[in-house]
């Protein structure tokens, strides 16, 4: 049976939360000020729209940091920053609070990336919920949706500041990565893989997730570990191969 009690927002009776809604709301991941994140709008009203951020009250997302008028289950991308009274509200404006120059990091370095919005070049991505980074489709490893949080690596910091991203991680242990990738999908098909340097790169893409010249390198780095054999028509995993420790 519901209780009611006055809803700190409007002053009105409202009822308590469902269990149903309270389970929901403790499995939500916590977000924190400064944090880009895709949240569920809960309750819309005369003040804005309300975000469940996994915390017991729900965050505001003010009229006016809207992009567009958000409806109740749909979910939005935002930042959450302090108002001017010290309050948690959110902003679905991230061009005000990220920078396209980034300061701070380097080629190589891991980072925590956001997935915003797609692009054809592949995706644009908030990185380190401080800048904007682009994620080339050609190190895209796996299907990503909006406002996925994902660990990625910084591939380069060009002249003007900007940031190339990668899933992979630069030098010897992106191949160890690709490699994994390879031998799991040997394993899963049988030890054998009708993909070959001949393969169309495309076709490459959509069954591994990764380059052509990324597979190409990975696949010679098992064939040396004599972890796999080629053939004219694909690769075949050698029965009881052992794969040797990734590179240093």
């Amino acid at each position: 049976m519901s209780s009611s009690f006055n809803d700190p927002r409007t002053g009105r009776p409202t009822a308590s939360r469902s269990p149903s809604h309270v389970a929901r709301r403790s499995r939500a991941p916590k977000v924190e000020v400064g944090e880009v994140a895709y949240l569920e709008v809960v309750t819309v009203n005369e003040t804005g729209a309300f975000l469940d951020w996994g915390h017991p009250r729900d965050l505001l997302l003010p009229y006016g940091e809207q992009r567009f008028r958000p409806s109740v289950g749909k979910r939005v991308l935002v930042i959450v920053y302090e108002d001017q009274q010290g309050r948690p509200v959110a902003s679905q404006k991230l061009d005000r609070f990220l920078q396209d120059e980034a300061t701070g990091l380097a080629a190589g370095d891991e980072v925590v990336l956001v997935i915003a919005d797609r692009t054809d070049l592949g995706f644009k991505a908030v990185v380190d919920h401080r800048f904007w980074g682009l994620l080339y489709q050609d190190d895209v490893t796996r299907p990503l949706r909006r406002g996925q949080r994902v660990v990625g690596h910084v591939k380069r910091v060009r002249d003007d500041g900007r940031l190339d991203l990668s899933l992979l991680p630069p030098g010897p242990a992106r191949l160890d990565v690709v490699g994994e990738q390879v031998l799991k999908a040997l394993r899963e098909s049988g030890g054998y893989l009708p993909l070959s340097d001949a393969s169309p790169a495309h076709v490459i893409k959509a069954r591994l997730g990764v380059s052509k010249n990324a597979f190409k390198q990975a696949i010679g780095r098992l064939y040396k570990r004599r972890v796999i054999v080629i053939e004219d028509a694909g690769i075949r995993l050698i029965p009881g191969a052992t794969p040797l420790p990734p590179t240093a």
